[in-house]
């Protein structure tokens, strides 16, 4: 009868936790790698989720590396099959932890936080810290960033033919409104 009850106390415990999760399956992350007077290398991922932990401040944002659309099909496929290897490497995981966060402190007026973490990309893992403004929206929280990372620092590697076409610093922009 105690181990039942237990049971029945530990399942409603975390029942109830899961559901102080804020989460969106809409994020929208864009990136850019375009230098001066060459071809603009750009695209666009509106499939990106976004978990937000409010008690453990804990930020999780994935996408799948196939959803980043292209302008011209060509780049994208080239991005797919030679840069990134997404049928080896599908997906990019950002897993942080917002600093000095607490849920009461957002509002309607927008507060930046530092985010420390790991991101998981082409094969590789790295910390980073990114800032990101969060504020609450009529649909939930919304949360918004930028931040550069480093072709380098993920073993991505650009062809030499077009290695002066390509930044080798990749400007990234996350943007996403989460709901309980």
């Amino acid at each position: 009868m105690k181990k039942t009850t237990l049971f029945i106390f530990l399942f409603t415990t975390f029942s109830l936790l899961a559901q102080d999760k804020f989460r969106t399956n809409s994020a929208v992350v864009n990136f850019q790698a375009s230098v001066p007077f060459f071809e603009e290398v750009k695209a666009v991922n509106k499939l990106g989720t976004i978990v937000l932990e409010p008690q453990t401040s804990t930020l999780i944002c994935t996408v799948i590396i196939k959803d980043f659309r292209f302008k011209m099909d060509l780049m994208q496929e080239h991005f797919n099959e030679n840069y990134i290897e997404s049928h080896r490497y599908p997906k990019a995981v950002f897993k942080g932890k917002i600093e000095k966060f607490d849920l009461k402190d957002i509002n309607e007026n927008e507060k930046e936080y530092d985010i420390k973490g790991k991101l998981y990309l082409h094969g590789k893992s790295k910390v980073i810290a990114v800032k990101a403004l969060i504020k609450k929206v009529p649909d939930g929280i919304q949360i918004v960033s930028n931040f550069p990372l480093s072709v380098s620092d993920f073993n991505i590697e650009i062809p030499y033919v077009v290695a002066n076409k390509i930044s080798k610093t990749v400007q990234t922009d996350l943007s996403g409104i989460m709901m309980k």
